[in-house]
C-alpha cells in the first residue's frame, strides 16, 4: 500500500496526448514494415487495411474525450461518511510491451461539505488510462487528481490489474492479478477507515 497524495491543481485533460501528435500516416506505414518484417504480406486480403485500422486506434486511444470539468454538489450533512465507488473497468496499454492491461478501479473518499458528481470519478480514471501507462503509476495519478478536485487529501484509490504482459507472454501466468493501493489523509491515519474502504473496494474481487 502507498501513502500520502500530492494535491496538484486539477489537470483536466491538459497532461494527454493532443489528437495533432499522433501521425497516423506514419503509424500506418510502421505497422505495414511489422506485418512485413514477420513474414507477412500487407497487401493479401484480410491485412490490407490492417495498418489503417491500427493507426485510427493509436488515435483514439491517445486521445479520450476531455472530461468536463467534475461537478461537486453541496452536501453539508454527509460531511465524514465514507463513500465508495467501485466496478470501474478501464483498458490501458502497458508502457514497457505495448501489450493492454484491464484495470479494475475503486475510489473512497469522505466527504467535507461536499459531494462529486459520481460519473467524474469513471471519466478520471479514464483520462489516465489512455496513455502508455503502468499500474502504479496510474493509481497515484488517479488519486491525485481526486484530492485536487475535492480539495481533500481524504481519498483511497485500490486498482487491480490482469497484464497481458504477463499472462499472454513470459511466464504465461492467465490467473494472475496485481493490486495497488494509494490512500492519504485520514485512509491514512485511520486504519478503521483503511480496514472498511479495502473490504468495500475488494469485496467484487473475491467473488469474481
Amino acid at each position: 500500500m502507498t501513502n500520502t497524495l500530492d494535491r496538484p491543481a486539477p489537470s483536466g485533460s491538459q497532461d494527454l496526448a493532443s489528437p495533432g501528435l499522433v501521425d497516423t500516416e506514419r503509424v500506418a506505414d510502421l505497422v505495414g514494415q511489422l506485418l512485413a518484417a514477420i513474414g507477412e504480406d500487407p497487401g493479401r486480403e484480410g491485412l490490407s487495411d490492417t495498418p489503417a485500422r491500427v493507426a485510427a486506434w493509436w488515435l483514439s486511444f491517445l486521445s479520450p474525450q476531455p472530461s468536463a470539468t467534475p461537478t461537486c454538489f453541496p452536501e453539508q450533512h454527509l460531511s465524514g461518511q465514507l463513500v465508495v465507488i467501485g466496478g470501474m473497468s478501464v483498458w490501458s496499454l502497458c508502457e514497457h510491451h505495448l501489450l493492454p492491461m484491464n484495470l479494475d478501479v475503486a475510489v473512497g473518499y469522505v466527504p467535507d461539505g461536499e459531494v462529486m458528481g459520481l460519473s467524474k470519478f469513471g471519466r478520471i480514471a479514464q483520462q489516465y488510462a489512455g496513455r502508455l501507462q503502468v499500474q502504479e503509476r496510474f493509481t497515484r495519478e488517479v488519486a491525485n487528481e481526486i484530492a485536487a478536485v475535492l480539495g481533500s487529501n481524504d481519498v483511497a484509490v485500490a486498482v487491480r490489474g490482469t497484464h497481458l504482459c504477463m499472462s499472454a507472454r513470459g511466464v504465461r501466468m492467465e490467473a494472475a492479478r496485481t493490486t495497488t493501493v494509494q490512500s492519504g489523509g485520514r485512509f491514512e491515519s485511520d486504519p478503521v477507515l483503511s480496514q472498511q474502504f479495502l473490504t468495500l473496494a475488494t469485496d467484487r474481487w473475491r467473488t469474481a
